[in-house]
């Protein structure tokens, strides 16, 4: 049970004076070793970037052969003020990312090492700009997404994960998270059926799925519409990416304070931690290897939506 870390940690970021020096003592503290602060400034403020590695029984800091698991929290930033006060609804990506760190982190100290290296990043900033959006509101940031996927995607991620709040829109419309298919190389792929079984498992109901079209695994800045920012790190990387997309029932801004849920949070949590578990064991494929080798070969490469598509290119 994760209940613990998420609430320590949404209370943690639930603060103006929060930043990556003070989430690097509390991962300190639950048993994360390797944690790197990066300050980053942009034209409108600023935000510490946060980057956390744990090591594997059999993973490759250990010269082992298990596979490498990226988690991305994505966002905006973690607050609004001084429009907002308090940790905003775009905050959820953070407080999932730090929070399975922090599970992670007290796991290895009690003995329970997971087979694989695990690498986390996301961001911190309680002073974010907001964007104009239909038919929500969202969160802005002080830096560009280049920026976020230069420090967030690590050339190590055999596959990632994107968790990210997606509650400003009408094509997700339930209390809870779902997963987008498998994104690699500019191709929307097949939903991975290990993933759907794990999230079976960790939440006792039918797995989820949301839509994704081809305008969100294009670059930020083309001027294509996106769902939001959850599918950008598929365009700075060729490992399979997955977005998990924390929803609900309603269309939510992503700078609205006091919407953000708890055990919502928490079951992503547990559900990316089993993921984990099963990918550095080799038991949990994000996509049919042998089938993208046979799209690639019947259509060729599409890393082109991976580029902002500019004819002068």
């Amino acid at each position: 049970m994760s209940l613990k870390h998420v609430m320590e940690v949404y209370d943690l970021l639930d603060d103006p004076g929060v930043d990556g020096n003070k989430v690097r003592d509390y991962l300190l503290k639950s048993g994360a070793k390797h944690v790197k602060v990066t300050r980053v400034e942009g034209s409108e403020g600023y935000t510490d970037f946060v980057k956390i590695i744990i090591p594997g029984n059999n993973g490759k800091m250990r010269d082992g052969n298990a596979p490498t698991l990226g988690i991305i929290g994505r966002l905006g930033g973690i607050g609004a003020r001084p429009e907002a006060i308090g940790l905003v609804s775009d905050g959820d990506g953070a407080v999932a990312a730090i929070a399975i760190a922090a599970k992670i982190g007290e796991m290895n100290k009690r003995g329970d090492v997971l087979p694989g290296d695990v690498i986390i990043g996301t961001h911190i900033c309680p002073f974010a700009p907001t964007l104009p959006h239909e038919p929500v509101p969202f969160m802005g940031s002080p830096v560009d997404m280049d920026v976020m996927n230069r420090y967030e995607v690590d050339e190590k991620m055999d596959a990632i994960l994107s968790i990210d709040t997606t509650k400003g829109n009408r094509i997700i419309n339930f209390n809870g998270f779902a997963i987008s298919p498998t994104v690699k190389e500019g191709y929307i792929l097949k939903v991975s059926e290990d993933l759907l079984d794990i999230i079976q498992i960790t939440t006792g109901r039918l797995p989820r799925v949301f839509a994704i079209s081809e305008q969100d695994i294009t670059p930020y800045g083309n001027g294509l519409f996106h769902i939001n920012s959850i599918m950008q790190p598929s365009v700075a990387t060729s490992s399979p990416v997955v977005g998990i997309a924390i929803t609900t029932e309603m269309p939510v801004p992503g700078c609205a304070s006091g919407a953000s849920h708890v055990t919502d949070i928490e079951e992503v949590v547990r559900f990316v931690i089993e993921v984990a578990k099963n990918f550095g064991y080799g038991k949990c494929a994000f996509y049919d290897r042998n089938e993208f080798e046979k799209i690639i070969e019947l259509y060729g490469e599409m890393n082109r939506f991976q580029k902002k598509g500019d004819l002068n290119e």
